[in-house]
């Protein structure tokens, strides 16, 4: 132990150089070992927490970063559970590190920065809808994508504005990428009558069915039905995040949708599912049996039938997965069993003839041509599109999102949603308060 009494003792039989060589060496002495004590406590904040901030994805996470946004084991890739959220101390303690260290990793042995999906948003709309998808593009980038970084690509007939480009731009944390759809995929083909669309539409008008008499609107449905992953900006990418003007995403997104959707051998996930406006449709079902019947190969054996119709495919039940939000996998909708659906139903007409929505087609054909396991039910994403919405009633999941959504507006359980369905023929367990929020 030292012993400063008895360094005293010893000091009064030196000289005064030495004396002051001694006391100097004390001073500096006592300095390192306060350095170090305060050293010492600093790295056990920082690095005892155990708290690594990505430079690369501007992630703040555990040593595991995946960890705080799945159950997985030693593999990172092997996920169980995409709804598992961060405890709010480990919130806490990474956005003060975040504060401390701006975008400096805390450990040098740190691991290697967030490997992004081959993976985009995208988005279909107008000039005129700027400020509308300013909106969207501020609410998604909160609430997800200001910590991935995903591109975002924004398609249009015509050519963007420069203040559309500069101000979307600004927003997007990724690379934002602006594109003109080709003339050929906005346009009527030639096999169309364009008189007997005229009639179609006018009768729907007289029937007063909505967008009834817009050409575009049609356009935009076969465009989004078999086009838009075709697309130059588009087909670099395997999976993309269809967002529209003016939608709302209520709830944190804490972990990375695409990642889930290829780990779990998913195709196809959705927040809200729909009965359609049959008037729209009223050949679509005749036409999908058709070619069923000529191309029996290409249906799943484990197919999701049982949503889309009662009564073993005889009749359609109107039942769609509502295509505004859709995050999927793209490599399906190039594969040749929905390339030639597509063909075959864009060959009668029925985009023109009738109102046929991407919806149902989209719908229709993961539910035949991909297994039901491979549809996912995105129940932890907070979503409002026009007067629908799916918010969590369960209070965990709300809390643990930090959802700003009213449960009570959650359409799930309602008369004109497909929810009660689903949940019925996949035998998933409903909310144990799911009574609470439904029309029964």
């Amino acid at each position: 132990m030292f012993s400063l009494h008895r360094y005293r003792q010893k000091l009064v039989l030196l000289d005064p150089s030495t004396i002051l060589v001694t006391v100097t060496t004390l001073l500096f002495l006592f300095s390192i070992i306060k350095i170090f004590n305060a050293t010492t406590q600093v790295s056990s904040i920082r690095l005892g927490d155990l708290v690594v901030h990505d430079t690369a994805s501007n992630i703040d996470a555990t040593t595991n970063p995946s960890k705080s946004n799945f159950d997985l084991d030693s593999n990172s890739d092997d996920i169980i559970s995409g709804s598992k959220s961060n405890s709010k101390s480990k919130s806490s303690l990474s956005s003060d590190t975040k504060k401390l260290t701006g975008s400096k990793l805390l450990n040098s042995q740190s691991e290697a920065p967030y490997q992004r999906e081959n993976a985009t948003i995208m988005t279909l709309c107008r000039d005129e809808d700027m400020w509308d998808i300013i909106k969207s593009v501020r609410r998604l980038e909160d609430r997800f994508n200001h910590k991935y970084h995903y591109d975002w690509v924004f398609l249009n007939n015509e050519e963007f504005s420069d203040e559309f480009k500069k101000r979307l731009t600004s927003l997007v944390s990724g690379e934002a990428k602006f594109g003109v759809i080709p003339r050929e995929h906005w346009s009527y083909p030639d096999f169309v009558d364009q008189e007997k669309a005229k009639e179609g539409r006018e009768r729907m008008a007289q029937q007063g069915i909505i967008y009834a008499e817009m050409e575009s609107y049609r356009h935009m449905c076969r465009f989004n039905s078999g086009f838009f992953y075709e697309h130059p900006l588009m087909k670099q990418y395997k999976y993309y995040w269809r967002v529209e003007p003016d939608v709302n995403f209520f709830c944190d997104v804490d972990y990375d949708p695409f990642r889930y959707l290829r780990v779990n051998n998913k195709l196809y996930g959705f927040t809200i599912s729909i009965y359609e406006f049959e008037l729209t449709i009223e050949s679509l079902w005749g036409h999908v049996k058709d070619f069923i019947k000529k191309n029996p190969q290409y249906l799943d054996k484990n197919n999701f039938m049982d949503f889309l119709s009662n009564d073993g495919g005889d009749s359609y039940n109107l039942c769609h997965f509502w295509s505004n939000f859709e995050i999927a996998d793209m490599d399906f909708w190039r594969s040749e069993a929905y390339t030639k659906f597509f063909n075959y139903l864009d060959s009668t007409g029925g985009f023109f003839y009738e109102r046929w929505g991407d919806a149902p087609i989209h719908s229709i054909g993961i539910s035949l041509f991909a297994g039901r396991d491979q549809i996912h039910y995105f129940d932890d994403i907070g979503y409002n599109h026009g007067v629908y919405s799916m918010c969590p009633i369960d209070e965990q999941v709300w809390l643990d999102k930090k959802c700003s959504c009213e449960p009570n507006s959650d359409f799930t359980f309602r008369g004109y949603s497909c929810g009660q369905h689903y949940f019925k023929v996949t035998g998933k367990k409903k909310p144990d308060n799911w009574k609470d929020y439904a029309d029964l």
